[in-house]
């Protein structure tokens, strides 16, 4: 996934950014990481909450696109480790890379576009390094350290480079995307799961990309966690049946046409009307949006701030035909993209297949068999007898091992008659026949589409739209199905009493599966604060009332609302309430 600079936002929030950069580090999501050698750009540490969000999100995900659809999508796990010949067949070798500039003064070297961007405040993204060294010149854009003359804009490989074993010429990168091993694995899924088709393959994994100039936080790393499915149809038949689940859902679209007459807004579309139309190319591509921005509400984003931009074709990957970003709008930088929803047509299963000599395709069957009439070849064995008597039998050995349809038409196109290995052959030994054949099924080619998420980027999305403030406290409104600690088990007083009985119900929830906090030190509404401020959804208060009547306090976070039930029914409680 690449991400887009803003051009849509006009009221960005600095201070949101910096406080949710703050409370991430002190509470213990995400910070720098090597941070006390002064920290890596691009590499950042997840610390205990943010290992525990990242999972529930990733849960999430799966739970959406894999579970729901588990008549459609499998998953599977492939290396991080890629060779070389893979990623030459798949083109990353060749494309995969970002245009960098040298400062010729100082040395340091910048990511072209997105300096051009900051300085002279355009979109050059797709341009080509010709066209982005001739706005430096125009423009005379200097190095932002020294002030120095630029050099020519050159390509620089995203990829990571390594060596497979102990040979230098073993080259092997680290994978940019789990799309390849998908790729090269899809024969043996088809086979395994008994030649089901459609068919997905997802895959959810670790990913390098060697950026120039990584910033804005967890929003552009080197190394993160990719959620994939790499969606298999026949393009002769690429209905989705599914389509009619999601037909009146509203999705934002701006255009790629109306990106070029200069409109930023978007436009509501029934994804009905957007595949009707053809503004999304295939089905299955229109159904895994409408899917995506599901999953994306369900992490707190509102629909307000959602929509999708259709890529122009300098902006799509060189695999692609069709591409969509799903972008959403955060505090500081606007408008972001959180997912890729590209129609990458036949593309990486036909090079694979050219690079490899592995036969990819798959047969389709027809629904009923097709009789073709169609005039053959064949040998006069009468003709052969009484031409060449005793020799005929020699003549048929000959002849046996050969294309006859070629032969019999080299015969006519010489004037009758051929001479092979001094035997002369006569067109009068070839006859004609119609004859019917039953064609079964032909051999084709997979189209994919395929809807590609970050882990990582959608953690602080998801920050970003929970973050609030109430009267000087931080709340995190995360939705309570991705909170990462889900109750908070909160003694009224440092007494022995409620202590052990707090400490009895904590243990008790733990072992019903739920994730607890548990405090006993300062005042309860200090304590109430810290679980807001975690995004902990509910909070069982342990009092005086409890001890009498084995009930406690269940406090609701984002309304305050308390109510009172029996320690014995909290467990199913809030099972259903973490079911609505």
């Amino acid at each position: 996934m690449k991400n887009r600079s803003d051009r849509y936002n006009n009221d960005p929030s600095e201070d949101k950014y910096e406080k949710i950069i703050d409370l991430a580090m002190r509470r213990g999501f995400f910070w720098p990481s090597y941070e006390i050698y002064g920290g890596v750009a691009g590499l950042y540490d997840l610390g205990p909450l943010g290992v525990l969000l990242k999972r529930r999100i990733i849960d999430l995900w799966r739970k959406i696109f894999i579970e729901r659809h588990q008549d459609y999508v499998v998953e599977i796990e492939t290396p991080i480790i890629t060779p070389k010949k893979v990623l030459e067949a798949s083109g990353h070798v060749e494309h995969f890379t970002d245009p960098i500039v040298e400062c010729t003064s100082c040395g340091r070297k910048y990511r072209a576009d997105h300096l051009i961007k900051d300085v002279l405040n355009i979109n050059v993204e797709g341009l080509s390094i010709e066209e982005l060294t001739r706005i430096i010149r125009e423009k005379d854009v200097r190095c932002p350290v020294c002030g120095g003359v630029l050099g020519d804009v050159k390509r620089f490989s995203l990829l990571f480079t390594t060596t497979i074993g102990p040979y230098s010429d073993s080259i092997g990168f680290l994978r940019p995307e789990a799309a390849q091993g998908m790729f090269t694995a899809f024969k043996r899924v088809y086979e395994a799961m008994r030649n089901r088709f459609p068919i997905g393959i997802a895959q959810i994994g670790r990913v390098g990309r060697n950026e120039i100039s990584p910033r804005q936080s967890m929003i552009r790393l080197r190394e993160f966690t990719i959620m994939e499915i790499e969606f298999f149809f026949d393009p002769k038949n690429p209905e989705c049946p599914l389509l009619d689940d999601v037909r009146d859902v509203k999705i934002n679209i701006l255009r790629g046409e109306e990106k070029l007459r200069g409109e930023e807004k978007p436009s509501s579309y029934k994804i009905i009307e957007a595949v009707e139309e053809k503004i999304i190319s295939q089905p299955w591509q229109a159904y895994w949006m409408a899917i995506s921005q599901e999953f994306v509400q369900r992490l707190g984003v509102s629909p307000d701030n959602i929509f999708f931009e259709e890529k122009l074709p300098h902006e799509r990957a060189h695999y692609a035909q069709q591409v969509f970003d799903q972008m959403v709008k955060v505090s500081r930088w606007g408008w972001i993209e959180v997912s890729g929803h590209a129609y990458r047509t036949n593309y990486d299963l036909s090079r694979h297949q050219l690079f490899s000599g592995a036969d990819l395709s798959i047969f389709r069957r027809y629904e009923k068999p097709l009789i073709i009439k169609k005039r053959k070849i064949l040998l006069d064995k009468n003709a052969v007898l009484r031409i060449y008597g005793e020799e005929a039998p020699r003549i048929f050995r000959e002849l046996s091992g050969k294309n006859l349809d070629e032969l019999a038409t080299k015969i006519v196109e010489e004037n009758g008659y051929i001479i092979i290995d001094g035997v002369k052959y006569n067109k009068e030994i070839f006859k004609i026949e119609d004859v019917e054949e039953k064609i079964y099924g032909e051999r084709i080619i997979p189209h994919v589409v395929e809807p590609s998420f970050g882990a990582e980027r959608l953690l602080y999305i998801t920050l970003d739209n929970a973050y609030v403030e109430e009267e000087d406290r931080i709340v995190l409104k995360l939705p309570k199905e991705i909170a990462p600690i889900q109750v908070a088990v909160l003694p009224l007083l440092e007494r022995e009493d409620m202590i052990k009985v707090s400490k009895k119900l904590k243990n008790m929830l733990i072992e019903e599966g739920f994730y607890v906090l548990y405090d006993e030190s300062g005042s309860i509404g200090r304590r109430y604060a810290r679980a807001d401020e975690i995004g902990v959804p509910y909070a069982v208060t342990i009092d005086h009332q409890t001890l009498l009547d084995e009930t406690v306090t269940v406090r609701f976070r984002d309304t305050k609302e308390q109510i009172r039930i029996k320690i014995s029914e909290l467990a199913k409680f809030l099972e259903k309430e973490f079911k609505k």
